[in-house]
């Protein structure tokens, strides 16, 4: 008999930021379909989602890919349910409506590989400061790189899967790192960052490495932030040819501060500075080929009057179920009246 291990993903009730959680449910002659995954049920006491009393949560299926590190084995994500199979408030994928493939996101994860032992990012010394930033950019050669084996082997996992990981690199920061996942649909989106996210956190186990996830974990130092970098479109945008129809979208953003900024990741106010490549959490801006605004508008966006625009304030911790659906109701909202 042919049996499959299906690890079910789904995200705990933890504020004000989740975390992942996964259990594996054993399956006898598995079709490797969605369709076939069963719903199943979690102890919702234990990740906050639930009283002690009453402590049954589902998981619904909602994405499945190929587990690139156990053999007949596959990543399940999920939705939480509350057990009369109503969303649970922790389920930010359920307020995404009216998904389809009009809207594109490029999302760029940036993040640290972190030492538990020093309680600093990988290549620090134990006491001090390597270098100054500036190196380590894009960089190569064991003064400048560090923890590449796990970047990469992270890297093959997510092809693997079939996440659509399109780049990855070596951040400005000393044990920094970012990857790319471009995916068309919000909810889509959203799955694959957040299995993305569970395989670089599950890859590092080997390595004795953890993930930070921080927008700022170096706090007030001369050091870069980590973001999640929202590259955003819709059909619209990528047919326009008129730069004033951009403008309109970013003054629409401009408008919807306080909305965009309560889902862009907690912590996020120690990054958006106005240094490092930030735009203060205080302004708002935008501009052409300028990572120092709220939102870049891509130089060949501009020079082609389609394309796409660049948030640049969310942070690497944010929720991208709750950032894609902040970004369509913006666009969504006024500017197609007014385009």
């Amino acid at each position: 008999m042919n049996k499959s291990k299906l690890e079910y993903i789904w995200l705990d009730g933890y504020k004000p930021t989740q975390s992942l959680r996964s259990k594996t449910l054993v399956k006898s002659n598995f079709s490797g379909k969605l369709d076939d995954c069963p719903m199943w049920a979690f102890d919702g006491s234990s990740t906050q989602q639930a009283e002690g009393n009453d402590s049954d949560c589902l998981l619904k299926p909602v994405a499945i890919y190929p587990d690139p590190d156990r053999s007949n084995g596959y990543l399940v994500m999920n939705e939480v349910l509350n057990a009369d199979t109503t969303p649970h408030e922790s389920n930010g994928r359920a307020t995404i409506n009216d998904d389809d493939d009009d809207f594109w996101f490029g999302f760029e994860q940036e993040y640290f590989l972190w030492n538990p032992d020093t309680n600093l990012p990988l290549g620090f010394p134990t006491n001090g400061y390597p270098s100054p930033q500036g190196q380590y950019y894009c960089s190569v050669g064991s003064e400048n790189t560090f923890g590449r084996d796990c970047v990469e082997e992270h890297l093959d996992q997510c092809l693997e899967a079939g996440i659509n990981v399109e780049g990855i690199n070596a951040e400005v920061a000393t044990g920094q790192w970012e990857y790319q996942i471009f995916a068309k649909g919000a909810k889509d989106a959203g799955d694959q960052v957040w299995v993305a996210r569970y395989l670089a956190e599950r890859n590092a186990e080997k390595y004795g490495i953890a993930i930070e996830w921080h927008p700022k974990p170096l706090g007030a130092t001369d050091w870069n932030g980590s973001g999640m970098h929202a590259n955003f479109s819709d059909g619209t945008l990528r047919k326009c040819g008129d730069e004033k129809v951009f403008n309109k979208v970013c003054e629409a953003f401009g408008k919807n501060i306080k909305k965009h900024m309560d889902v862009y990741g907690a912590h996020n106010e120690q990054r958006l500075t106005g240094l490092h490549e930030t735009c203060s959490i205080a302004d708002f801006r935008y501009g052409v080929s300028d990572r120092g605004a709220s939102i870049r508008i891509p130089m060949e966006t501009a020079n082609d009057g389609f394309g796409y625009l660049e948030d640049r304030r969310p942070s690497a911790n944010m929720d991208p179920y709750s950032v894609c659906t902040a970004l369509m109701e913006t666009i969504c909202s006024k500017v197609p009246a007014e385009v």
